[in-house]
């Protein structure tokens, strides 16, 4: 199995408590609470991409021979 990248996972449990977090809010008709959910979806997705990114340019950077 390979190996688990537990920053990713936390992100995804984070992401999943703000959606869920988002239709709790909308039934109790909480504009606020709708709000700081779609805040910290919007935040949780743009670490995760950042982070791949960054692990991408620094696998990247290893694969790269020095000439």
């Amino acid at each position: 199995m390979a190996n688990i990248q537990w920053i990713f996972v936390l992100y995804s449990m984070v992401v999943a408590g703000a959606l869920g977090a988002i239709g709790i809010a909308l039934a109790e008709r909480s504009i606020l609470g709708m709000i700081v959910s779609f805040m910290i979806i919007i935040l949780c997705m743009g670490a995760g991409f950042t982070t791949k990114k960054k692990q991408r340019e620094r696998l990247q950077q290893k694969e790269v021979p020095a000439e």
